[in-house]
């Protein structure tokens, strides 16, 4: 019972703060031109909202195939230090550095419980 509180309660987080981060990606033009001044096209953050809002789904859907589920933490787990490294070589300030951090340790511990409750 320990194993799913856990397992949970990380994946729920992480679920949240991935549903949270595509929000802004299509609504906060904050967001949108943070992506263009580290180079990227408007069509990567779009993309990457869609891919966010789907990986969710793959990771809250007790039904789905595991091996569909390794896919998303493997795309969630690129995602979180790929944004670290392009925070920190955009010089931005330490907090935007750690949410990427943050959200690897949740992500981790949702892979690794779901392996003890699986």
């Amino acid at each position: 019972m320990k194993n799913k509180i856990i397992y949970w309660t990380a994946t729920g987080l992480i679920s949240l703060m991935m549903l949270f981060s595509a929000f802004a990606y299509f609504t906060d033009p904050n967001v949108s031109a943070g992506f263009t001044a580290m180079g990227f096209k408007d069509f990567f953050r779009i993309e990457l909202g869609i891919a966010k809002i789907l990986g969710v789904f793959v990771l809250l859907i007790p039904s789905t195939h595991k091996l569909v589920k390794e896919w998303a933490y493997a795309g969630f787990g690129i995602t979180f230090i790929s944004a670290f490294i392009a925070h920190s070589a955009n010089g931005d300030p330490v907090s935007a550095m750690i949410m990427p951090i943050v959200a690897l340790v949740f992500l981790a511990t949702s892979r690794i419980f779901l392996s003890k409750i699986s």
